[in-house]
């Protein structure tokens, strides 16, 4: 996996509150250039629209076939995607979202 999605990835787990503790300096870094607000941006308003009542419409009776049927058209994942190392379990660390947790002074801190 390249640095780019890598750094995504991370900015949509701390964007979901599901971003382990341990990830947060790697997670603040990225957020610090200007592809890493874009994302912080994009993921948090994604967020906001399916956990919106206000924006929530009943599916077509046909969505969920049409979706199936391009999945299937996907080609399939490489080989090294298939037999990547599954993540660790979620850490007793992460933040709920919502909640306010007091950084610990770092190398991203001193600035």
């Amino acid at each position: 996996m390249d640095t780019h999605t890598r750094l995504h990835e991370t900015i949509s787990a701390l964007a979901d509150g599901e971003l382990a503790a341990s990830e947060l300096e790697l997670a603040f870094a990225a957020l610090d250039t200007p592809s890493g607000r874009q994302a912080w941006d994009a993921y948090r308003h994604i967020g906001e629209v399916l956990r919106s009542e206000q924006y929530g419409r009943a599916l077509s009776a046909q969505f969920d076939a049409r979706l199936a049927s391009r999945l299937a058209a996907e080609p399939a994942p490489e080989e090294s995607a298939a037999h990547a190392e599954p993540l660790p379990p979620l850490a007793a660390g992460i933040v709920p979202p919502g909640v306010a947790e007091p950084l610990e002074a770092g190398p991203l801190a001193q600035r």
